[in-house]
């Protein structure tokens, strides 16, 4: 922080003042901003997600999901990747698969070990976050001046 007092969304009294073209949020830390954007984005992502049929999965899931797509991994792997505990990963892991959202695999290297892998029911969540993603991105980017994010993704 820069010692300023952070502004909240309406922006001190005064300040927006209809006609003066003045941003009522230049005073409102980016950080602030940024938290807020992502929040809002997320609350409308999991919206669409449960519209679209996919509302028992919660953006965990979806980290979950992202760590697993491809060749799968441990249950201790994925504790490592979430940085939570053996323990908390388990539970996870067995709530996932009493819904349909993943399975557990004999390790090829063999051993006592079991790989976690998604099921179909996953990919078409994956599918369906991955659509609904490209969406909100498009009208993110109706909403930039030059109707791009170019610039924000090269940053």
């Amino acid at each position: 922080m820069d010692g300023q007092q952070p502004t909240g969304a309406g922006g001190p009294p005064g300040q927006r003042e209809p006609g003066t073209g003045r941003d009522p949020l230049a005073g409102t830390e980016l950080t602030f901003l940024l938290g807020i954007s992502f929040q809002l984005v997320l609350a409308e992502f999991t919206r669409r997600l449960d519209a679209a049929g996919h509302g028992d999965v919660r953006p965990v899931h979806g980290m979950i999901f992202q760590i697993l797509y491809g060749e799968g991994a441990t249950s201790s792997e994925l504790a490592e990747r979430l940085g939570v505990t053996k323990q908390a990963s388990g539970q996870l892991v067995t709530d996932l698969e009493n819904r349909g959202y993943v399975r557990r695999e004999d390790h090829p290297q063999g051993g006592r070990r079991r790989l976690i892998v998604l099921t179909d029911k996953a990919l078409a969540h994956l599918a369906a976050a991955g659509a609904i993603l490209h969406q909100l991105e498009s009208e993110v980017a109706a909403l930039a001046e030059d109707g791009n994010l170019l610039a924000l993704r090269a940053e």
